[in-house]
């Protein structure tokens, strides 16, 4: 069936029963910006939501060359290996014209890309955080209501996506090295501050008294920050992308969290807050369009783009102005 002459209620219909084709047709029209296609698109994720929200969502993020395709490639072999179902979505908001590198991770995991038990899709931004929120949070939805267990979210590029990942996920993963010298190894401390656990990769490469230093540097700086549950102590362990050592221990880790939060009732809370944030995330995305598409802001703006450019007028003055163009008035 052609995909214009598709319904809202076969579009669920093939999430349901697992088609690949209609999981990617189903994403397709989540990301699109077709007003009638994102009518469509609300209409089936109403229908969709009672069978999403059991899934592990795992958040991963990591330093420059610590191998965070083939950790992924791995860990995703082992949970299919374990019977589960493994969704992997790349974000990446710096890159709003080629993908950037999302489309390069599917062409590296090329194994796990085979998996009938896996799928991977990149999450473009559309140049925009909220972008990345809503593709990403939606085909998350879409993803766990096709049967998808474990979703990973994986971060691509530089910039606020650790921030816009950490508040999407149950469990936020941070990769580092050993040896760089610097324990934050140029990573922001408010990162650490998101992570769930800190996973050393590439210890196939080290020593163990090297691993053993490795360890104990990033437990010391864990130690001095704010762990963003009082219910669960920050783990810092060793693992191997490559080899695939240390990944089922890392795995009970994200399912002694899971148990240790939801016996509390924060991950049901988590995910609460993380929704509200998303619902303002997304109101901050529509009013910025609706500004910008407004005729009389589009009118002003060529002059003052021009009196910001030459210095004839402040950034403070050219905001106001457009504010005003569309309506509000500054206090």
């Amino acid at each position: 069936m052609p995909r214009s002459d598709l319904t809202v209620e076969d579009y669920v219909t093939g999430v349901r029963s697992g088609d690949r084709a209609a999981l990617g047709r189903a994403i397709t029209l989540v990301e699109s910006r077709n007003r009638r296609h994102q009518d469509m698109a609300q209409a089936m994720l109403l229908e969709l939501i009672p069978h999403a929200g059991k899934a592990h969502r795992v958040g991963i993020t990591g330093v420059p060359g610590v191998g965070k395709s083939t950790f992924i490639e791995s860990l995703g072999r082992m949970l299919t290996a374990k019977g589960h179902r493994v969704a992997v979505l790349a974000v990446d908001p710096s890159s709003t014209r080629s993908g950037g590198s999302i489309l390069g991770d599917k062409t590296r995991m090329e194994t796990l890309a085979t998996d009938p038990n896996a799928f991977i899709r990149p999450s473009p931004s559309g140049g925009r955080l909220g972008g990345v929120n809503r593709a990403t949070r939606e085909t998350m939805v879409v993803c766990e209501a096709a049967g998808f267990d474990v979703i990973l979210v994986e971060t691509v590029g530089a910039g606020q996506n650790e921030t816009v990942v950490a508040d999407m996920v149950d469990f936020f993963l941070v990769l580092m090295l050993a040896g760089a010298g610097d324990e934050l190894q140029g990573i922001k401390k408010g990162v650490l501050e998101l992570a769930d656990l800190i996973a050393v990769n590439k210890v196939d490469n080290l020593g163990v008294q090297a691993a053993h230093q490795a360890v104990h540097q990033y437990k010391n700086a864990v130690h001095i920050l704010q762990p963003p549950s009082p219910h669960w102590a920050v783990p810092v362990i060793t693992c191997s992308g490559l080899s695939g050592k240390g990944l089922d221990t890392l795995w009970e880790k994200v399912e002694a969290h899971w148990e240790t939060l939801s016996a509390h009732g924060e991950i049901e809370e988590k995910r609460r807050r993380q929704r509200v944030n998303w619902m303002w995330s997304m109101v901050e995305d529509r009013l910025l369009d609706a500004v910008r598409a407004h005729p009389e802001v589009r009118e002003r703006l060529p002059d003052l783009l021009k009196g910001v450019d030459d210095g004839s007028l402040t950034v403070t003055l050219a905001a106001t102005e457009i504010l005003e163009s569309f309506g509000v008035k500054a206090e």
